[in-house]
């Protein structure tokens, strides 16, 4: 059998509970508090008055045991609480990908979107269940939970792809999600 050929895993069947957000068999899991979303908001002062509170789960990432290697297809299944902070929707930290490639979403329940930035230009994608958002190579990637239950969606991403966070602190996205007057999804400049 050619080296290719012989996976880190073996060929498996993976059942999703979209329900739960839950994968099995499961890999690792994150859980991400709003300490750890430090400088993302643009009120500092919301974002460490709600740390300084009982420093809420904002999401949570359960991944499949498919490891983050070239040539694999990792799987990962994340969940955005409800909620805002200094008027921002819940979000998670966003990120670009220092080997670029693309990604795919897939909405499974609640309502949210999907934030992107080129460095010059933001997208935005509005997600609830049975919506495939596609991120290009190059792109920077955050999601938003615009409603008031649990926005769930599934990720499938190339294993070479890597996870830069720092970029997003340093570029920002190009647009900041938060809720409107009327209750809908008002998109604002970033500006810091």
């Amino acid at each position: 059998m050619p080296p290719f050929a012989m996976p880190p895993v073996p060929p498996m069947a993976l059942s999703l509970d979209t329900a739960r957000g839950a994968l099995a068999p499961e890999g690792p899991m994150l859980v991400r508090r709003m300490s750890d979303l430090e400088g993302l908001f643009r009120s500092a002062d919301a974002w460490r008055a709600a740390c300084d509170g009982d420093d809420p789960v904002v999401y949570e990432v359960t991944s499949s045991p498919v490891p983050e290697l070239p040539r694999e297809l990792p799987q990962s299944v994340t969940t955005i609480r409800p909620g805002a902070c200094g008027g921002e929707f819940h979000m998670t930290k966003g990120h670009q990908h220092p080997d670029p490639q693309g990604e795919i979403y897939l909405g499974l329940s609640g309502r949210g979107g999907l934030l992107m930035f080129d460095g010059e230009r933001p997208e935005w994608v509005d997600m609830g269940p049975g919506t495939i958002g596609y991120i290009p190579p190059g792109w920077a990637h955050r999601s938003v939970n615009t409603g008031d239950e649990p926005y769930r969606f599934l990720a499938v991403y190339p294993g070479s792809a890597g996870h830069d966070y720092g970029w997003v602190l340093e570029h920002g996205m190009g647009l900041r999600a938060r809720r409107g007057t009327g209750g809908e999804v008002s998109l604002v400049p970033y500006d810091g």
